[in-house]
């Protein structure tokens, strides 16, 4: 029996997805047919077995081909066609050479910028420590909390430390996703100028005296970039180099990520963000509107922590929208300007009820008039699904909880769905008006409950 490739086992893997997706006849007329031929730029090549065929794949089958090409947890994103001893379908597409894309660190995040209260002080002091002894104290540092509590800051603020205080090490600050994608360039760049990709990957990120990644949650059930970062933290450890990592939770939580990871992970220090209280999120509104130079009165910080959730992200964008109101009607900043600013009222809010996955389902169901089951079920009617990837959505962007936690509310779904819905959501906001009113719609509703 010959040995099955990695190019087969990526192919199998987009199949499973694509069945799911495909009615049976449009499966084994256009989809198995195909034959997976090389991987350019993180397109899989396939090859049908006539011109008629490919034109029907990519005129009628493409949408959601390429769905499954990206819910397959592989890395890849697209899809290229080619027929033997075509004219119209031959693969003309060259592999880029490797580009080592680092992440341009924020000079702005620093310790000095990072406000410390009751909910970091710990994870503050770790990171501290990291950036003072790399190597020596906490190695690895697993950062873990929700979105928009700091890690980012916290994470690329030791590397800003460390290329100011000790700028003879070596620093790699970077993202899962960029991680992921330099590993895929290197695993099928196998023609080209990027034929020597897979060395200069691995070099690249062995070479180095600190290494940083953040999100690597987005790893979940991709076993080939699994694989590379075991045997790249394992390089370093053993020099006593230091490793960094952030995820949106506890690396026990992390069960789409092999064993061998996670015990990794939980043999350094793991420390966590939680929420800011309400005097931490005053502080740090404090702290922003001074690097803008404004000194924002103390009632005004008051209304824009109020009805918001645990994101800083959130919190700097409504600071944002009460100074652009500011400069664009030449007035002094005011709860009354805030108020009209932010379409809020300033009345008192003390019933409103806290925002959670539950009240985000409720005022979906509502908005939609569907059942609050349905939404959480299995059905693939288009309606359901909508309002099933905009509830995952405003989750995401609403609270600071991990998205393993908002995949069991919605039905029990694994990380990787809970991410493609987000990211959809996000995409057809910017090109859909009416998916881009309906969340905005549910969002207020969300606030004013």
């Amino acid at each position: 029996m010959a040995e099955i490739t990695q190019l087969e086992v990526i192919w199998n893997q987009i199949e499973e997805r694509a069945r799911q997706l495909f009615t049976p006849i449009s499966f084994s007329a256009f989809i198995e047919p195909l034959v997976p031929q090389d991987i350019v730029n993180r397109k899989v090549v396939l090859k049908a077995e006539t011109d008629l065929v490919a034109s029907v794949i990519t005129t009628s089958h493409a949408d959601k081909l390429r769905e499954a090409i990206q819910k397959s947890e592989t890395g890849l994103t697209d899809f290229i066609i080619v027929v033997d001893g075509s004219e119209t379908y031959t693969l003309t597409e060259m592999p880029d050479a490797l580009e080592e894309t680092t992440v341009t660190l924020d000079k702005r995040f620093t310790f000095d910028s990072f406000v410390v209260g009751p909910s970091n002080k710990f994870v503050y002091a770790a990171a501290k420590s990291v950036a003072e002894a790399p190597g020596e104290n906490f190695n690895p540092l697993y950062i873990y909390g929700g979105t928009g509590l700091g890690k980012t800051h916290l994470m690329q603020a030791i590397a800003n430390e460390i290329a100011e205080k000790k700028p003879s090490l070596h620093v790699i600050y970077t993202t899962s996703e960029k991680f992921l994608n330099e590993y895929v360039d290197s695993m099928y760049s196998k023609r080209g100028p990027g034929r020597d990709s897979e060395t200069r990957f691995r070099n690249r990120y062995r070479n180095v005296d600190v290494l940083i990644i953040d999100d690597i949650q987005f790893w979940a059930n991709k076993h080939g970039v699994q694989e590379a970062f075991f045997h790249t933290f394992n390089e370093l450890f053993s020099q006593h180099k230091q490793i960094v990592i952030s995820s949106d939770c506890p690396a026990k939580e992390l069960t789409t990520l092999e064993e061998r990871l996670r015990t990794r992970f939980e043999g350094g220090l793991i420390a966590d963000i939680q929420p800011p209280d309400l005097e931490m999120k005053i502080a740090i509104l404090k702290r922003k509107a001074l690097e803008k130079k404004y000194i924002i009165p103390d009632d005004v910080l008051a209304f824009l922590v109020r009805n918001t959730d645990n994101n800083v992200r959130t919190l700097e964008g409504r600071l944002n929208t009460v100074i652009f109101a500011s400069k664009l009607h030449e007035e002094p900043i005011s709860l009354t300007l805030a108020a009209q600013a932010l379409q809020e009222s300033v009345g008192d809010q003390s019933t409103q009820e806290e925002v959670t996955p539950e009240v985000i389902l409720r005022a979906a169901s509502h908005y939609f008039s569907l059942k609050e089951g349905d939404i959480t079920g299995k059905s693939k009617r288009q309606d359901l699904v909508r309002a099933r990837q905009i509830c995952i959505y405003l989750m995401c962007d609403m609270l600071s909880v991990p998205l393993i936690s908002i995949g069991k509310v919605m039905g029990g779904r694994d990380h990787s769905t809970v991410i493609y819905a987000r990211d959809k959501i996000a995409e057809l906001i910017r090109l859909n008006d009416s998916v881009a009113k309906a969340v905005s719609d549910i969002k207020s509703a969300v606030l004013k409950q």
